[in-house]
């Protein structure tokens, strides 16, 4: 099996439940992972800035990969600077054409912390997605139904490429990184990683890419699938 030095987790869904509320297991989880010398990555679609106060409250030394691989931060890194990757005008634009071309019957509701995103926009599950594609399948950006939101986001980055450049900075070959996600935006992500996990609750073509699908949800599959992989128990 492949030596596991970094330890990436999506957050919504994964180490939390369908409220977004944190799961205690899942927390308890990373904390011994770093204890045990392995960083943990948080890879996401939240805010850096969000992210970022959940990194420094549970204890991960990993770095950030947030707004679906928009942003990217690691303390110490270039003076703490939150790394942008996406042209932010290019998709206010597209999200402009988007609302100018919807029917009435179609609300967008924006989420309460798109002030606080670089690179990408963000709104509420209040229709399907595929509308949402449609509409913009002319424009170079892509959709992402995380489950919790919509996401309008440059097409050419997303959360496995960010974490690639992530992983180089930590000097940890992506090869050697468990990865446990649930929703669609993190398909990319796994592509990225050497071992792939599902939780239990994650969608049906994520558990069709992973190498383990946990018998457990949310946070107590990842408590599960890193006491298999991690600490072989």
């Amino acid at each position: 099996m492949k030596k596991i030095k970094a330890l990436a987790l999506d957050i919504d869904g994964t180490i939390t439940d369908s409220q977004r509320l944190l799961s205690i297991n899942a927390i308890k989880t990373i904390r011994k992972v770093e204890n045990s010398g392995i960083p943990v990555i948080l890879v996401t679609g939240n805010t850096a800035v969000y992210t970022y106060a959940l990194t420094t409250s549970i204890g991960t030394t990993g770095g950030v990969v947030g707004e679906n691989g928009g942003v990217m931060f690691k303390e110490g890194y270039k003076n703490n600077e939150t790394i942008v990757f996406a042209d932010k005008k290019y998709i206010d634009k597209a999200y402009n054409y988007l609302k100018e071309n919807l029917t009435k019957e179609h609300q967008l509701k924006i989420v309460d912390d798109q002030y606080c995103r670089l690179s990408e926009v963000a709104f509420y599950r209040t229709m399907n997605a595929d509308i949402i594609r449609e509409i913009l399948k002319d424009w170079n950006v892509k959709v992402y139904d995380s489950g919790f939101a919509l996401h309008i986001t440059d097409q050419n980055i997303n959360k496995g490429i960010t974490l690639e450049k992530l992983a180089k900075i930590l000097k940890i070959n992506p090869d050697n990184i468990m990865g446990i996600g649930d929703s669609e935006n993190d398909l990319d992500f796994l592509d990225h990683v050497g071992i792939k996990i599902a939780v239990a609750n994650a969608s049906s073509n994520l558990k069709e890419k992973a190498d383990y699908v946990c018998k457990k949800p949310n946070g107590d599959g990842v408590m599960e699938a890193v006491e298999k992989f991690i600490f072989n128990d």
